[in-house]
């Protein structure tokens, strides 16, 4: 009777335990220019910062799509959703003449595994 006691007790428990998420730090990232895009009247350039290198490409044009919806305005904090992660960042928007850059400097990846990456200063 005790050993199906136990068995009961560890199966709810098991049946009812909740993931834990993990929360990491990260101090290097992917910094670069990631989209250009030009037509007859203007240039917009994408720039991502400590970004992750396995996000960094679609999360560049969900912020350029996000920019071009004027959504943002320069040293907004904006939550873009990918396929595999949720990047929350400081979106800074600069314009000279017909030069727009679009600069997302990352500071926290929740990916869909459950593990919350956020960037660390260096120095």
């Amino acid at each position: 009777m005790a050993k199906y006691l136990l068995f009961l007790l560890l199966g709810t428990q098991l049946a009812f335990s909740q993931k834990q998420n993990k929360v990491e730090t990260y101090k290097y990232g992917h910094n670069g220019m990631e989209l250009i895009v030009t037509n007859s009247t203007s240039t917009v350039i994408v720039s991502t910062f400590n970004s992750k290198m396995a996000i960094k490409d679609e999360i560049a044009e969900k912020v350029y799509e996000n920019f071009k919806e004027n959504n943002t305005q320069t040293g907004d904090t904006i939550t873009i959703s990918g396929n595999n992660a949720k990047v929350t960042g400081k979106c800074y928007i600069k314009k000279k003449g017909k030069l727009t850059a679009v600069e997302f400097y990352y500071e926290k990846v929740e990916w869909d595994s459950g593990l919350t990456e956020i960037y660390k200063k260096v120095g």
